[in-house]
């Protein structure tokens, strides 16, 4: 099914490529936030480790199709790691290490417009105290860029066609994260705060207001303060990688209304 939207401009076409192929199973459980139970199609039941820290509400069906990757390092706990889940026609992306490198490829291949004209990009720096930023944009001739990127997965049932929503559970980090970047946008720099929505089938994006409303209010301050919001949709395949392939839209009043 091709994902639906505007595709995201850019030469370039750039998948996060799983090292090793994806390993097909149905979904048991998931318990204890980062363990989850499959059952393989070759029949063995395996633990993987779920790199996902959220509620992932709606994304945790039981019976579903998922996909494995294989661990690198020997000796690893978990041999396994739950990458993608099949609903209904649908695939979702739910390990929230794959944003940064989605957002980093599609960058480096020149597909995320809003954050074109910069020569270096640094990852994983220290600012505002104690947080890192996950994407620093610098260049000679023009203030840096900070880049915060948000993991988006939850399509709750009676939501209309295409919305999905960020948070899936209250997070105070991530409350810190959005008032870190006003207050770099303050101190003159550029901040963006970016959604990537690892779902085949989201083409627009909300905040979740009813599940944290104090993420809500710092979203809204961050953008008065002159923080960016960029959406971007992915394509998500077993074997082909997950990559940007389109920009989404954002749902929520405007600042003046």
């Amino acid at each position: 099914m091709k994902s639906r939207g505007e595709a995201a401009r850019g030469r370039g076409r750039a998948p996060v490529i799983f090292p090793d192929p994806l390993v097909p199973g149905r979904l048991v459980r998931r318990y204890k936030r980062f363990l989850a139970d499959v059952v393989l199609d070759d029949g063995q039941s395996v633990i993987a480790h779920v790199a996902n820290s959220g509620s992932m509400r709606t994304v945790c069906e039981e019976g579903a199709r998922v996909w494995l990757s294989p661990a690198r390092t020997p000796g690893r706990a978990l041999a396994w790691t739950w990458e993608i889940i099949e609903l209904g026609q649908a695939r979702v992306g739910v390990n929230t290490a794959t944003p940064n490198r989605v957002v980093a490829e599609a960058l480096a291949a020149g597909q995320i417009p809003a954050l074109a004209g910069y020569s270096r990009v640094r990852r994983e720096v220290p600012y505002a105290g104690r947080s890192r930023i996950d994407l620093l944009l610098e260049d000679d001739h023009r203030p840096a860029c900070y880049v915060e990127i948000k993991n988006v997965t939850m399509k709750a049932g009676d939501a209309p066609e295409g919305v999905v929503a960020f948070p899936d559970a209250v997070t105070a980090r991530g409350a810190k994260h959005v008032a870190d970047l006003a207050t770099m946008v303050r101190e003159g720099a550029r901040a963006v705060l970016v959604y990537v929505v690892q779902r085949t089938d989201g083409d627009r994006v909300r905040v979740a207001d009813e599940i944290d409303p104090a993420y809500g209010r710092a979203f809204d301050q961050a953008r008065a303060a002159g923080v960016e919001v960029v959406c971007l949709g992915c394509d998500v395949d077993s074997q082909q990688g997950i990559r940007v392939n389109r920009t989404l839209s954002l749902v929520r009043p405007s600042l003046s209304s």
